[in-house]
């Protein structure tokens, strides 16, 4: 037997993080084996687009959060027979997981693509994008971090220009088409009903996080 091969650490059945405490913040150093740029996926779905991308990115590491359990496991299990160990699922909500988990300033970007719309007017207030989340997003963000949003909701997209900029923080800058090309399971569904996507991407311009 090679001498090695005892050594080897056996892949894991899942890439979903088993959180030890909600209120403690994530030590990254255990997520991954290697310290490399970390960037964000709230509300991963089925994980599609995730995972496409941190096959294309083995240079950066991605946490996937995901609010139900069903697709936090698919992504997870999925990943894990990629063997895509610069990926981890979190099963939370993601705001918290910005403001509560993440360590300040360690996130070089953040992709939020089809956040639920919540189209009805007395739900708005429900929506993931409001003026509380730039700021929680500004703790997480390096500076010089980038959000990326995609919606098919035009309504809600009004809303994530408004939001963006009216915090002084973030400056608009161009989304990528190389990333544009890296579609959500959901996005697929649109685009073969002729549904567009709506684009934005935003850069923290200034330093500061939240206390």
């Amino acid at each position: 037997m090679n001498p090695d091969a005892k050594m080897a650490r056996p892949a894991p059945a899942s890439l979903m993080y088993p959180l030890m405490s909600i209120v403690e913040r994530l030590d990254l150093a255990k997520l991954f084996a290697k310290a490399q740029p970390l960037e964000v996926e709230l509300g991963a779905g089925d994980g599609g687009f995730l995972m496409e991308y941190a096959k294309l990115h083995p240079e950066i590491n991605f946490i996937g959060v995901e609010r139900l359990l069903g697709r936090a496991r698919k992504i997870g299990k999925k990943g894990a027979r990629a063997g895509l160990s610069n990926l981890r699922v979190v099963r939370l909500e993601g705001s918290y997981v910005l403001k509560y988990l993440l360590p300040p300033g360690s996130v070089q970007a953040a992709h939020i693509y089809f956040p639920d719309p919540w189209p009805k007017r007395r739900h708005a207030e429900r929506r993931l994008i409001n003026g509380a989340f730039a700021e929680i997003a500004a703790q997480a963000l390096a500076p010089g971090g980038k959000i990326f949003l995609r919606t098919d909701n035009a309504d809600y997209f009004a809303q994530m220009l408004q939001v963006f900029a009216g915090n002084g923080r973030y400056r608009p800058v161009e989304f990528p088409s190389a990333l544009k090309s890296l579609l959500t399971d959901f996005e697929k569904d649109f685009q073969a009903s002729g549904i567009a996507t709506l684009y934005a991407a935003y850069e923290l311009a200034q330093a500061g996080f939240l206390a």
